[in-house]
């Protein structure tokens, strides 16, 4: 009989479902955070890079953590102490990835001036803070506490 695994379940298939989703939300978030900036350039077209940069952000982390804690770590609510916890770290892991996604957009801004290379640049460190993210999240944010 067919069962579905739990994605704390380390088998192959749990794992590639898991490592799946986790891509998946990290390109929704991306899309997100991209949205986001085109919005504040659309609606502010003076105001400074950094300030599209900063929305687009608080966006992409916004709709990451609920989709990560929920699909891809299957964290339930316990305590209101646990889960200011699990926010304090997820934004602390957050921080140190963002300064790698926000290094890799500026710089191409910066050398080629062109939106298409902001968003790759973009997304290239998007890909690499996520990367090392889910590595910090699965560890130390998201784990399953003791008795």
């Amino acid at each position: 009989m067919f069962q579905l695994t739990p994605a704390r379940d380390t088998g192959a298939a749990s794992v590639s479902m898991t490592a799946f989703r986790y891509v998946l939300f990290a390109v929704i978030s991306t899309i997100v955070n991209f949205m986001a900036q085109h919005m504040v350039i659309v609606a502010l077209p003076m105001a400074p890079l950094v300030l599209s940069i900063l929305f687009g952000t608080a966006a992409g982390f916004a709709v990451k953590y609920v989709l990560d804690k929920k699909w891809v770590f299957e964290d339930d609510y316990t305590t209101g102490r646990s889960e200011m916890r699990k926010v304090s770290l997820y934004a602390l892991f957050s921080v140190g990835t963002t300064v790698i996604f926000w290094a890799f957009e500026i710089t191409a801004w910066v050398i080629w001036q062109t939106d298409f290379a902001k968003y790759t640049g973009g997304a290239l460190g998007l890909a690499i803070g996520y990367c090392a993210k889910y590595a910090l999240d699965k560890r130390y944010t998201f784990r399953t506490e003791s008795a």
